[in-house]
């Protein structure tokens, strides 16, 4: 598999663009599902799995951010920067390490209640 990068940056934006291409085959996948943290308004998340890549991505304060996939006991758990993202079935946390209190937890938005 070839992964290109490509950045380029305007000096009158200071905006940098940066693409990063996989190429999803017979046995990648790439899926969105919903989530709900309490009271939060619902946010999506996309998932990509192409090959040993396997990536999460969401917006987290308004910010589009990347998670990459590392190991877990249980569930699939994703880190960007202090940001961990942790799954299991329909449901997830998510917490920033560097924050105390930060730890949210979350559910598929079309996930049975718990009873």
């Amino acid at each position: 598999m070839a992964i290109a990068v490509l950045a380029t940056a305007s000096a009158a934006t200071a905006e940098t663009t940066l693409s990063i291409p996989l190429k999803i085959g017979a046995a990648d996948s790439v899926l969105s599902q919903t989530y709900t943290c309490g009271d939060a308004e619902a946010f999506a998340v996309q998932y990509v799995n192409s090959g040993a890549n396997a990536l999460a991505i969401m917006q987290i304060d308004g910010e589009e951010r990347i998670f990459v996939n590392v190991v877990a006991a249980s569930g699939a758990k994703y880190v960007s920067g202090a940001d961990v993202w942790w799954t299991k079935g329909d449901s997830a946390t998510r917490e920033n390490e560097m924050e105390a209190g930060s730890l949210q937890t979350c559910t598929t938005q079309d996930a049975a209640p718990a009873e």
